[in-house]
């Protein structure tokens, strides 16, 4: 059987990666990322179990690792395509890590003595990791990775902590980019998405006030593996947040951005009003909506329970604007579509349920692959045969095609491997 290449490590390219290996059939799993996992590994649970999300992922990524039919090339990104179905030629640029995986044991002592601190984006900012770092505990491959942009050695030829502290000689600031072509009867894309910056919408503070944060700003603060170990606290004070307004709808359903609905917002923030509540039997939760979404199996259930058996209240409502008082309480003003009067409402926290959105790179690739985009700028498939793209012999699955949850991403990886296998058979 000849060879499939999956673009993208998050859990739809995992699960299409390992549906393929099962076959027999070789995959090549490119991630731009040093870490397989994606967005999905940022999560603290996932509904409507609230099952540990790194529980799920976490194997699924060990035995991507370990599975003979699968090459793992993290850190690198497809650069170039040729041929056509059957018989695709791809150049993937391999990105130097400066840290020879084969001897590198991940055992952080590297990491301890490195005296650069830089903001950590897989925490959202909230907190800072050094120069040298393993993205999460959990990493797939368990390897360092060395940011070169901050790194006082690559950038000034001084420092070199991590070389002398290291015993197993792992690190190599001589390593270069490579190229390296592989040969594949299909692809399936799953690059994922990134989200719409709520700061572009300056009626609701963000980066103004200390207190006003995004979905997944909250989410690494609820996980227990978080900047704060699972402590809801604000960041102005420290304080503990007992009162916390979720405001949905941020840059999507508005012409002025996203005309689109991103389907998972109105459960995620229903998610995290329960966690809350988990963590702290004080909080109170309030979320402000225009319409509900919770289309999915045992989701109206889990909205019912988070009613009634943790108290979220639910707001029907259009929220215009948040000030703060001279505590950095947020005021949430909004109009009641009940009453059709304006209101007012303090909170500790304001949480915004920001708009999904193709990752910046989507265009480039797409381009690169020779496939289309839509009109939102996801990937752009055949709605009669949902995982085709516009060229023979590749497939979309996951959120580059569209909003999407964790159980639909998965089944349309699934779906993906089905059509990438039945070409290379």
């Amino acid at each position: 059987m000849k060879k499939v290449l999956v673009i993208g490590g998050g859990i739809a390219g995992i699960q299409a990666a390992l549906d393929l290996a099962e076959m027999g059939i070789q995959v090549h799993l490119v991630e731009r990322l040093p870490t397989i996992g994606g967005r999905m590994a940022q999560l603290d649970k996932t509904y409507p179990t609230n099952d540990c999300s790194t529980c799920i992922l976490a194997p699924k990524m060990a035995e991507c690792a370990r599975h003979p039919n699968i090459a793992l090339h993290t850190y690198s990104e497809v650069t170039a395509l040729e041929g056509d179905a059957g018989e695709f030629r791809a150049r993937v640029l391999h990105y130097p890590r400066y840290v020879d995986e084969t001897k590198c044991t991940g055992c952080g002592e590297c990491v301890a003595k490195c005296p650069i601190r830089v903001p950590d984006d897989f925490n959202m900012g909230l907190q800072q990791r050094k120069a040298i770092y393993m993205t999460f505990p959990q990493a797939v491959p368990q390897v360092m990775t060395i940011d070169a942009e901050h790194c006082r050695y690559l950038q000034q030829g001084k420092c070199g902590a991590c070389a002398r502290v290291c015993e197993a000689h792992a690190i190599d600031f001589e390593q270069t980019a490579q190229e390296q072509q592989i040969d594949a009867g299909a692809i399936i894309v799953a690059t994922g998405y990134d989200f719409f910056d709520p700061g572009e919408l300056s009626q609701f503070g963000y980066h103004q006030y200390p207190n006003v944060m995004t979905a997944l700003e909250i989410e690494r603060l609820i996980s227990a593996s978080g900047p704060t170990e699972g402590h809801l606290i604000r960041p102005s004070d420290g304080r503990p947040a007992r009162r916390i307004g979720f405001i949905q709808c941020v840059g999507s359903r508005d012409v002025r951005h996203q005309r689109f609905c991103s389907a998972v917002c109105c459960m995620h923030s229903s998610k995290q009003a329960v966690l809350a509540k988990e963590h702290d039997p004080q909080v109170e939760s309030f979320v402000f909506y225009t319409d509900f979404r919770a289309s999915g199996k045992g989701f109206r259930e889990y909205v019912a329970r988070a009613r009634e058996e943790y108290g979220v209240t639910y707001v029907r409502s259009r929220v215009a604007q948040i000030t703060e008082d001279d505590i950095h309480n947020p005021i949430i003003h909004y109009e009641d579509a009940e009453t059709s009067r304006p209101a007012q409402m303090a909170v500790d926290l304001a949480v915004l349920a920001t708009s999904l959105i193709p990752r910046p790179a989507t265009t480039s690739l797409a381009y690169l692959l020779g496939i289309e985009i839509d009109a939102y700028g996801f990937i752009k498939t055949d709605p009669f045969a949902p995982v085709d793209t516009t060229r023979p012999g590749i497939f979309a699955a996951g959120c580059c095609r569209g909003p999407f949850d964790i159980p639909e991403s998965v089944i349309q990886a699934s779906a993906a491997a089905a059509r990438a296998a039945a070409i290379n058979i």
